[in-house]
C-alpha cells in the first residue's frame, strides 16, 4: 500500500522568532519614546502615532506568544493545534486600535478648531528616530513567511509611511507657522490606520465564520477532483481556514469502480497533489463505494 503522508503541525521558525523578538524590544522601546516625546512636544500627530505604536508591540508581542505557542502542534485540548489563537489577538489588537484612533481624532478635531504651538524642531527629530527604529524593526521580520508574521510587518511598514508624514510636517512647520497642520496630519493618519483596522477586523470575522478563505472557489476545487480518473462524483466539500494561512477541506468523493485499498490510497495522493495547488494543507477524504449512499444531510 501506498504510504500516505500527513503534515498537520504548524511550521515554526527559531530565525522568525529572534526577529519577533528584537522588533518587539524595538518597538516597545519607541513607544515610550514616542509618548514622552508627545507630551513634550505637544504634538498629537506624534501621539496618534505613538498610539498605533502601541498597537503594533502588542500586535508583535502577540505574534510573538502565538510563534512560539504554534510550535507545540496538536495536543489533547486543540485538535487542530493553536493557530486560531492567532485571531484572538488580532481582534483585541484591532479593537485596541479602534478606540485609540477615535480618541485622537476627537482630540485633534478640538486642536482645530484651537490649534496650540508644536515645538516643529523635536517632531523632526522624533519622525527621523521613527523612521528608522520602525524600519529596523520592520527589516527583523524578513526572516519569517508566514501569514501571522506577513500582517504584523505590514503594520511596521505603516508605521514607517506615518512618520514620513509627521517628518514632513515637522519640517514644514518649522518653516511657517501653521500648529494646525499637525492635528490635520494626526487625523489622516488616525483615519488611515482606522480604514486598515476595519479591513482586517472584517478579514478577522471572516475567518472566525469559517468563510471561505479569499481567492479560493469550490466550485473550481469541485471541478479539479471530478477531473481525477477513478473519480464519479465530489460532494459535501467543506472549506475553512486557521488562520487565513492554513487551510482544511473535508470532502466526500464516490468511485466510478470499486478498488483495493492500495488504489484508494494512491486515488487520496493525487487529490492531495491537486489540494495543494490550491494552497490547501489539511485534507481529509471520505471514500464512497459506487453504490453507497451518502449520510450526510448536505450532500
Amino acid at each position: 500500500m501506498t504510504a500516505v503522508r500527513h503534515q498537520h503541525a504548524p511550521d515554526y521558525n527559531d530565525a522568525a522568532a529572534k526577529g519577533l523578538t528584537l522588533a518587539l524590544v524595538i518597538n516597545f522601546v519607541f513607544t515610550i519614546i514616542e509618548i514622552v516625546g508627545g507630551v513634550l512636544t505637544n504634538s498629537v500627530a506624534v501621539l496618534s502615532d505613538a498610539l498605533h505604536d502601541l498597537g503594533d508591540t502588542l500586535a508583535l508581542g502577540l505574534a510573538w506568544y502565538f510563534n512560539r505557542l504554534g510550535g507545540r502542534g496538536r495536543d489533547q485540548r486543540h485538535s487542530y493545534g493553536y493557530r486560531r489563537y492567532q485571531l484572538l489577538g488580532s481582534m483585541i489588537n484591532a479593537l485596541i486600535l479602534v478606540v485609540g484612533s477615535v480618541v485622537i481624532v476627537h482630540e485633534a478635531i478640538g486642536r482645530i478648531a484651537h490649534p496650540e504651538a508644536v515645538h516643529a524642531p523635536g517632531v523632526v527629530m522624533l519622525a527621523i528616530l521613527g523612521v528608522l527604529m520602525n524600519g529596523w524593526a520592520y527589516r527583523k521580520l524578513h526572516a519569517g513567511h508566514s501569514h501571522n508574521i506577513e500582517v504584523v510587518r505590514l503594520h511596521l511598514l505603516e508605521d514607517v509611511l506615518g512618520w514620513v508624514a509627521v517628518l514632513i510636517g515637522g519640517i514644514v512647520m518649522a518653516v511657517w507657522d501653521v500648529p494646525v497642520l499637525d492635528p490635520i496630519l494626526s487625523i489622516l493618519i488616525s483615519l488611515y490606520i482606522l480604514w486598515q483596522v476595519i479591513k482586517r477586523l472584517r478579514q478577522t470575522v471572516r475567518l472566525v465564520m469559517q468563510a471561505v478563505p479569499p481567492g479560493l472557489d469550490i466550485d473550481d476545487i469541485k471541478q479539479r477532483l471530478s477531473e481525477l480518473e477513478d473519480v464519479a462524483d465530489v460532494h459535501d466539500l467543506h472549506l475553512w481556514s486557521m488562520d487565513g494561512n492554513y487551510h482544511i477541506l473535508t470532502v466526500h468523493v464516490q468511485l466510478t469502480d470499486a478498488m483495493s485499498l492500495a488504489g484508494q490510497a494512491n486515488l487520496k495522493n493525487r487529490m492531495r497533489q491537486q489540494l495543494g495547488a490550491f494552497g490547501i494543507q489539511h485534507a481529509t477524504i471520505e471514500i464512497e463505494l459506487p453504490d453507497e449512499e451518502c449520510g450526510m444531510q448536505d450532500c
